[in-house]
């Protein structure tokens, strides 16, 4: 590539979310870090005290609930965004009037 690449995430710094939506940032941070997880761990990464790529070890392969603070913060960033996308796009979320929460795994806690 000639021209380094410049990121342009949408500008979502208008948007305020609902107390609704952000009574989900930690649930849905805490599933961006599962699924991240579940793809390290499926590609043969495990747990290791320090990050190594040649041994595909590395320190976050913990439940959300064990990770630093530092770490749950670029979860939760990930999750705002996400959501805050969502509304700029036009879109809304709202709670089924059916939904339970039989067959869903536990909910990761802060």
């Amino acid at each position: 590539m000639s021209t380094p690449y410049i990121p342009q995430p949408f500008n979502t710094g208008g948007i305020k979310l609902s107390p609704e939506l952000i009574e989900l940032i930690e649930q849905v941070a805490g599933n961006v870090h599962e699924v991240w997880a579940s793809t390290r761990i499926a590609e043969g990464w495990k747990y290791g005290a320090k990050r190594d790529d040649e041994q595909k070890e590395h320190p976050c392969l913990l439940p959300y609930s064990e990770l630093p603070e530092s770490e749950k913060a670029y979860d939760r960033k990930t999750a705002i965004e996400t959501l805050k996308t969502i509304d700029l796009l036009g879109f809304r979320i709202t709670k089924r009037d059916d939904f339970t929460t039989v067959g869903c795994k536990d909910t990761p806690t802060a």
